[in-house]
């Protein structure tokens, strides 16, 4: 019989393929596996809605009709809006909501034939880097349940690398996929800014948040990414005209012939962030057990055909100040919306209607959230709007000009996610800053809208993970996707699992 949890996406995929096994057992597996709720990773179940599900999926199968990831289950974070479960983006705002429709990706996913095994834990409204904001309680890292696994999407990363689910769906606003990915040693992408549809996504930012696919394998990713991303015009105004596209055509692409010219990958390594020389790294703000993953990680590359040196990222240095004033505007605007009259939560009692505005949005909303929105209104405020948000505008065009330099002498960015693995939970809890500083490597590409993963490269202290973010330029997630799937190819460390694991 085999171990369904240790099977990735495509092995799942083939067994259901090959008819060795049923949509409806595998469903059935994996659902047992989450009693308890593991490490607070979901927030929604619903065995009757994923049996259904894996049912039809096994009636597709059996006629020859079905989608490329018929009958594999994945779990969605809890910002996606779905029909048969209840949505609440981690907030008590949103306690009981249960949407109308599906979001584009989930709807898109499950056409490609996915069975969904519920909803995941997530930082309230997406906002943390350590899945401690949730209304619903802190999701534990299945390594160490005394870390945090990263945030946003911690549920999403945690449940990954647990085995509770092959695939979860992740969004990254400022660097939510690839830093739990990072924390939790499984893979995790970002694509381009409007390859993925953000209709139905609780939104955060808009001109930020982006869907991505979270599973433990390159190849895992790029089957999640293929069937996951295509225009949605008609309904998200930020969706790329772009089409459709396999994303694993180029997996099996040695490196040596991968770059944009078809001669070795060049791989940039920014000075700003850590200093390569002589084959190796120092950094002075990243702990030497990131510094040495890294180091060790980019010279198998090397030993696989790339070439790497040092590049400039001069204007990335100011991304944590730009992000943090166009992100929090953003989300004051966005939020404006949960005032007790439509939907989600309302304060029982109250005098008049602006009364129940300010009784529903202090019960509804937690003290992160309330932080951004307070800091959101006073960017955009009168006499500050200029002064700030105008001027992160313009910084962050800078940011993404800077970019476009360096992919002229490199075809692919790396460096840390983080500048630590995973911390304690609590250790940050009363300093909001220190988790905004945890964001230093991830911001610059966020701001940018370029495509950007995390790929696990080892163990660091403690015996927790370690990532190693890729950065490419827009549209080039087939390249980044190339580069972490040959490395996997050659080393073993996306195949690792907690002990913790089902």
């Amino acid at each position: 019989m085999h171990d369904l949890h240790q099977l990735g996406v495509a092995e799942l995929a083939a067994l259901l393929k090959r008819k060795e096994v049923s949509a409806v057992e595998v469903a059935t597996r994996f659902l047992a596996g989450l009693g308890g709720n593991p490490h607070n990773a979901f927030l929604d179940i619903d065995s009757e809605v994923s049996l259904a599900q894996a049912k039809a999926s096994d009636e597709k199968i059996a006629k020859g009709t079905a989608g490329p990831l018929e009958g594999v289950p994945i779990a969605h974070k809890d910002v996606f809006v779905t029909k048969d479960l209840v949505t609440t983006a981690g907030s008590k705002i949103l306690t009981g909501y249960r949407s109308p429709f599906d979001a584009t990706v989930v709807r898109k996913l499950r056409e490609a034939g996915m069975v969904t095994l519920g909803k995941l834990n997530c930082d309230e409204f997406a906002m943390g880097s350590s899945n401690e904001n949730s209304a619903f309680g802190a999701v534990s890292n299945p390594w160490e349940s005394s870390h945090v696994p990263g945030g946003s999407s911690g549920g999403s990363a945690a449940a990954v690398a647990a085995r509770l689910t092959p695939a979860a769906t992740g969004t990254d606003t400022g660097g939510s996929i690839r830093q739990p990915a990072a924390f939790c040693g499984i893979t995790g992408i970002k694509p381009t800014y409007g390859r993925a549809s953000r209709y139905g996504m609780v939104a955060f930012a808009s001109s930020l948040d982006q869907a991505g696919p979270m599973a433990r394998s390159a190849e895992d990713c790029a089957l999640l990414l293929s069937a996951m991303c295509g225009p949605d015009l008609d309904r998200d105004s930020t969706s790329l005209e772009v089409a459709q596209e396999d994303f694993a055509r180029d997996l099996r692409k040695p490196l040596a012939s991968a770059g944009k010219s078809g001669g070795p990958l060049r791989i940039g390594v920014p000075r700003e962030w850590v200093e390569w020389q002589n084959g190796g790294l120092r950094a002075n703000d990243v702990s030497t057990d990131v510094i040495a993953q890294i180091s060790t990680a980019l010279n198998q590359l090397m030993a696989l055909g790339a070439q790497v040196a040092p590049i400039g990222l001069a204007d990335a240095g100011y991304a944590i100040p730009v992000y943090y004033i166009v992100a929090c505007a953003e989300a004051s605007s966005n939020l404006s919306r949960f005032d007790g009259v439509k939907f989600g939560h309302r304060a029982a009692q109250y005098g008049d209607l602006l009364d129940m505005y300010q009784k529903t949005r202090s019960e509804g909303f937690g003290d992160e959230v309330k932080r951004r929105i307070m800091t959101g209104a006073y960017v955009l405020s009168h006499g500050y709007y200029d002064a700030y948000y105008l001027q992160a505008q313009k910084i962050r065009r800078m940011i993404a000009d800077d970019f476009q330099r360096a992919f002229a002498e490199c075809d692919v960015i790396a460096g840390p996610v983080a500048p630590t693995t995973a911390w304690k939970l609590g250790e940050k809890s009363d300093d909001p800053v220190a988790n905004y500083l945890a964001d230093i490597f991830t911001l610059p590409a966020s701001l940018a809208g370029l495509p950007c993963m995390s790929v696990p490269v080892g163990l660091g202290g403690g015996g927790m993970p370690v990532g190693m973010q890729l950065i490419g330029n827009y549209l080039d997630e087939a390249r980044l996707l190339n580069v972490a799937h040959q490395f996997q190819l050659h080393t073993t460390h996306h195949t690792q699992a907690p002990g913790a694991a089902a």
